[in-house]
């Protein structure tokens, strides 16, 4: 399975608040040929590293394609582009964030040569609350392919100060504001 990480902690012009945002990322990546199969709960975080700025809205979806990992990679970073995201700085706020977790049980450790610097599993998932604890939630026994250690010790062994809680889903698609039911 692939799991892709999403999400925001800036309102979009054009799609409203963070989570509204990170369904219309959903749905874009769905017209990308990039399909939800699973989504975790949303979950609203503190800022890694610890900051001023505001929480985010982070989730994890298992997703099926053919695409290959690097053009899946350039799909997300088109969907952001698209969305309304500017890369500035490192650790900046973002209107919207995509990234892939892990692409199977692949391992891609040295992607320097790549001008995308591929990595997966994504480097630092593994220390990121906002990622393992709706990970679990989706996929309770899945296995880091690189650590080789599952998720559930992953999860009893992450660091301290990283404020998450779950967030109730609201009605739209995909549990967002976005594109409300009737």
């Amino acid at each position: 399975m692939i799991y892709l990480g999403i999400g925001a902690n800036l309102p979009s012009e054009h799609f409203g608040e963070p989570r509204a945002t990170c369904g219309a990322a959903l749905e874009n990546l769905e017209n990308s040929k990039v399909y939800v199969a699973h989504r975790s709960p949303w979950y609203e975080s503190a800022p890694v590293p610890i900051s001023d700025q505001p929480w985010y809205v982070n989730g994890v979806v298992a997703v099926t394609t053919s695409l290959p990992p690097e053009a899946l990679m350039e799909t997300l970073l088109d969907t952001e582009q698209n969305l309304g995201r500017r890369r500035t700085q490192r650790n900046a706020p973002r209107i919207v964030d995509l990234d892939i977790l892990a692409y199977d049980n692949l391992v891609i450790a040295n992607a320097d040569n790549s001008p995308l610097r591929l990595r997966i599993p994504h480097p630092r998932m593994h220390e990121r609350s906002f990622v393992i604890n709706p990970l679990f939630d989706i996929s309770p026994k899945w296995v880091h392919p690189k650590l080789n250690v599952p998720i559930a010790t992953l999860r009893s062994n992450l660091p301290g100060g990283q404020d998450t809680r779950r967030m109730t889903d609201a009605p739209g698609l995909f549990g967002t504001e976005w594109r409300q039911e009737k």
